[in-house]
């Protein structure tokens, strides 16, 4: 039997708004195939994928005479990426109406509204009725399959990075799309979590290398930044850098390629973390004066917490939680998706307000004594799927300015720059591979450059204390490899501490010798570790 194909584009572009951002483009999806599309961040792997979804235009090029573009698929597409999680967090904050309701908390949609809404096939306007086919969502498979039975009735906006990822898979097998783009999709979720999916890609994909050109079961493209948790059906790769298509082809040939790219890398490795480390020295002393104040007395502890409760109604995030952070103790902390550890850190940054109604202690000062949030934040600097949020809010702010916002602890810039910070973004931008780019607008580049700005960002004021939540999020290899070099840099620097926050073993750091572990609910809460 001979393959049909499913997509075809020959030698067509892709266009944005008001610009072409990828040339050329010749790549067919044939029955038979399981793809990979890959590429480091802003190779035009983002673009490509946003341009079968519908989000941008796939454009035949007429200086060609056989181009074309043909989708069987149309647009039943569906896409789960970390930027589409983003945006739907930006859609709950703009549609907030807390200042209008009843004991000023307004949840937002729900879970169950999400999902209704993929059901109905349009938006669920406030206040009415859902359908009945809505509360059986429960004993959907697709509901259990992903494991949001729990959260059906929290508020988007109250979920974990985790959890409103996997609602988002959920939402798209519910819709019955022909085609699932997945977009990095174990990045925040949790060991349990990362295992269902991947068992449930291999079931659709496997079906899709019979060959079979039926449309009865959704087709799966996965998008991945780095070559890492490949599911075995996996058989071709199309993978993208600097805006053009770099190899187009059979996942084995693939492999090779990577083999002989890594070996050659790794030969390099050493030098380039020493000259690394040097340049991050280097400039540090040159930006010494925009560095935050030191803690006044290192003996006292950074953080301590004690009998600490956080929840709502029912659910009991935090129960009895007592820690302590010291200087220099650097400490991982880890547990599943909705298990607490977003929430702990919340307390720290001042964006729980229960934090005013326990006893937590910061810089030697009880929260709610008389210090203001800017008070606390010019000792921390952050990067969090809540950061990143707001960053998105206020998108047309440069990236010189996203990083000089670090000095000052700001969402944006309410101030002109002075020279010397302007200088100091500039090593920045220049250390983090951004050399030349300090007025291309934050909203502008993708979602994994993004991210790496925002690190950098927390880092410029070498704070003392430095909390990391997922911060590799959408990052591809290379500059994954830069943000956990700088991070341990700066750990070992022994002027600021870490919190780190992540699901991958791979990206713990040497230096995080403690562990504060959270459990999910049918056991003890949480356990420190050393190690």
């Amino acid at each position: 039997m001979s393959a049909h194909k499913l997509i075809s584009i020959n030698n067509c572009n892709i266009e944005g708004s008001n610009k072409t951002l990828l040339n050329n483009i010749s790549w067919e999806f044939k029955t038979g195939e399981s793809w990979l599309v890959i590429g480091p961040n802003g190779g035009g792997k983002a673009d490509f994928l946003k341009a079968l979804c519908g989000q941008m235009n796939i454009v035949p090029d007429s200086a060609f005479s056989d181009s074309i573009y043909s989708n069987i698929f149309n647009d039943s597409v569906e896409i789960v990426s970390l930027e589409r999680a983003a945006t739907l967090i930006e859609e709950e904050r703009n549609n907030d109406e807390s200042e209008y309701v009843e004991g000023g908390v307004d949840i937002g949609r729900t879970g169950r509204v999400f999902l209704a809404e993929a059901i109905l096939g349009s938006k669920v306007k406030k206040n009415t009725a859902l359908p009945e086919e809505a509360y059986r969502l429960d004993g959907y498979p697709e509901v259990k399959l992903c494991g949001i039975e729990r959260i059906l009735d929290r508020g988007l906006k109250y979920m974990s990075t985790g959890e409103i990822r996997r609602t988002l898979l959920c939402r798209a097998l519910i819709s019955k799309k022909k085609l699932l783009i997945l977009s990095d999709p174990f990045a925040g979720l949790d060991v349990d979590s990362r295992k269902i999916l991947l068992d449930f890609f291999d079931t659709i994909a496997k079906k899709q290398l019979d060959d079979n050109d039926s449309l009865d079961f959704p087709r799966i493209i996965l998008g991945m930044e780095r070559y890492h948790e490949i599911p075995d059906a996996i058989n071709m790769v199309l993978e993208f850098a600097e805006k053009k298509v770099s190899f187009c082809g059979p996942k084995s040939e693939y492999e090779k390629i990577r083999d002989e790219r890594n070996s050659l890398s790794e030969k390099n490795r050493e030098q380039e973390r020493a000259d690394f480390e040097n340049n991050v020295e280097e400039i540090k002393q040159a930006t010494f004066m925009l560095h935050t104040e030191k803690v006044e007395d290192e003996k006292e502890a950074l953080i301590e917490m004690k009998n600490v409760n956080v929840g709502w109604g029912d659910n009991h995030v935090l129960v009895d939680l007592n820690w302590r952070l010291n200087k220099g103790e650097h400490w991982l902390i880890r547990g599943p998706n909705g298990s607490g550890k977003t929430t702990f850190l919340e307390l720290i940054t001042g964006d729980n307000m229960q934090v005013f109604s326990n006893d937590i202690k910061l810089f030697g000062a009880r929260r709610g004594s008389g210090e203001t949030i800017w008070d606390i934040k010019r000792k921390l600097g952050i990067v969090s799927y809540r950061l990143h949020v707001e960053y998105r809010m206020v998108n047309s702010t440069t990236l010189e300015e996203v990083i000089i916002s670090g000095f000052r602890d700001s969402i944006g810039m309410y101030e002109a720059a002075t020279d010397v910070e302007k200088a100091a973004a500039k090593k920045w931008l220049a250390l983090g591979g951004f050399e030349g780019r300090e007025k291309e607008a934050f909203g502008s580049i993708s979602y994994g450059e993004q991210r790496a700005i925002l690190i950098l960002r927390a880092a410029v004021k070498c704070p003392p204390i430095l909390i990391l939540d997922e911060p590799c999020h959408g990052l591809d290899e290379s500059f994954r490899q830069k943000i956990l070099d700088l991070v341990e840099i700066i750990a070992n620097s022994g002027t600021t501490t870490i919190l780190h926050v992540t699901h991958d073993p791979s990206e713990v750091l040497e230096c995080e010798k403690k562990i504060l572990e959270f459990h999910p609910k049918n056991s003890p809460m949480y356990q420190i570790i050393c190690r």
